[in-house]
């Protein structure tokens, strides 16, 4: 009885923190300063928000402006990084992986 509600307490989210807990070892999308995103498994984090991913994909845009006709052009790049460290003051946003059902 007590092993269940030690289980229900580790599941509730109480803290803005403890939904990053919840998405411990799970893919998460993170969106950076100077239009960059990183997706990737979350290893650790601490309450900076300072973070450890692993098998990270990263997008970064830029924005250009096309002398002739002033138009912005969007250009994105992507590269893959094994292991990544993240520092805290960069994150804007920590989006949890889609969660279906009762959970």
């Amino acid at each position: 009885m007590a092993e269940a509600a030690n289980e229900e307490t580790s599941n509730t989210v109480e803290e803005p923190l403890d939904l990053v807990r919840l998405s411990l070892d799970e893919r998460i999308l993170v969106k950076m300063r100077n239009d960059r995103e990183l997706r990737g498994r979350l290893h650790a984090y601490d309450q900076h928000l300072n973070m450890v991913l692993g098998d990270v994909e990263e997008t970064v845009t830029t924005v250009e402006i096309d002398d002739e006709t002033f138009e912005e052009l969007y250009k994105t790049s992507k590269r893959q990084i094994p292991m990544l460290y993240v520092r805290g003051d960069g994150v804007i946003l920590v989006s949890p992986p889609l969660r279906v059902g009762g959970v």
